[in-house]
């Protein structure tokens, strides 16, 4: 039994966060308080749910580098369109936001199936476009708070349970994440085209397809993500989660999400998010410049893809010991 855990990422990636928190109560005590552990995870849902997006795609063997873009493109032209009618019911503006981060999402989908572009190099293009669109629709200007209207403002800050909307939707969409990935076609079919795409297209799966609905599912998600952003950050601009992308990537790998595709899961992720959540809350605390926050993401990246690689390299080393022995 400790055996099968220590194999698996899951209850490592938990233990370090339990670790991490006795750390950092250690010098500050109200750290560990569940108040403030309900705010750390209402602060980290964004980054769940993108990154929940961001798996199914990877475990593709693509990669979406827009989502941040995607975002803040989706999040200002919701704020833009509150601004301009504040008599819009609130689902409406939910609908479009929504719907524009699932077209942005659709088209990096289809210069991925279609064209056949690398998804690196389409979702690196589509970032510049996004964010340059961004600053066309605004003019360069901000959308601030006296802007907006206050049922926009107020949704994502509701308590319900004790807990905000914006935590209770990320546990809705991790909910639905779980059902999605172990109990639907959908699902299989994403780690079946990781896994092994020319296996999975003799067993009747169209690779392309099952990578432009990822893509689409990423787009949705940060589209949701894009109304969650403005109106509990109460700004929309150009550069609105600048760099996020690359959190997203690191909670991915950190939670065991292959960059190769094909291997992951939705409880990894979800705890690779919360681990990056408890260090980006504990960096103020501890005294800690935020400009390093990127540069700690990035060898955090490296770290996790590394410790993949090893882990990937000794399951492939497991299988062909057990066929030599078969045979």
């Amino acid at each position: 039994m400790i055996g099968f855990l220590l194999k698996r990422r899951e209850p490592q990636i938990f233990a370090a966060i339990l670790v991490l928190i006795a750390l950092i109560s250690t010098r500050f005590p109200g750290f560990a308080a569940p108040a403030n552990l309900a705010e750390v995870f209402n602060d980290t849902a964004i980054l769940i749910v993108l990154a929940l997006g961001q798996m199914a795609v990877i475990l593709t063997r693509c990669i979406d580098l827009s989502v941040a873009a995607n975002l803040a493109l989706s999040g200002m032209i919701v704020a833009l369109l509150n601004a301009a009618h504040p008599d819009l019911p609130l689902a409406v503006l939910i609908l479009v936001a929504l719907v524009s981060g699932l077209l942005l999402g659709a088209i990096n989908g289809l210069l991925v199936w279609k064209v056949g572009i690398p998804s690196i190099v389409v979702t690196l293009g589509t970032l510049a476009v996004y964010r340059g669109v961004i600053f066309l629709l605004a003019g360069g200007a901000w959308v601030n708070a006296h802007q907006m209207s206050a049922v926009f403002l107020n949704m994502p800050r509701s308590v319900i349970l004790g807990l905000p909307v914006l935590a209770w939707t990320g546990v809705l969409i991790v909910a639905l994440g779980v059902l999605v990935i172990r109990y639907t076609g959908f699902g299989r079919a994403l780690y079946a085209v990781g896994g092994n795409p020319v296996a999975a297209v003799y067993a009747g799966l169209d690779v392309g397809r099952t990578q432009f609905l990822a893509f689409c599912l990423s787009g949705l998600l940060s589209g949701l993500c894009g109304y969650f952003w403005v109106s509990r950050y109460a700004v929309a601009y150009v550069d609105v989660a600048n760099g996020f992308e690359l959190d997203v990537i690191a909670a991915c790998v950190i939670g065991g999400v292959s960059i190769g595709g094909g291997i992951g899961s939705v409880a990894g992720t979800v705890l690779g998010a919360i681990f990056l959540g408890v260090i980006k809350n504990a960096l103020p605390v501890v005294n800690i410049s935020p400009f390093w926050q990127m540069a700690i993401s990035g060898s955090v990246i490296i770290i996790a893809v590394v410790f993949n690689a090893r882990a990937e390299k000794k399951r492939g080393r497991l299988i062909l010991k057990q066929a030599r022995t078969a045979s």
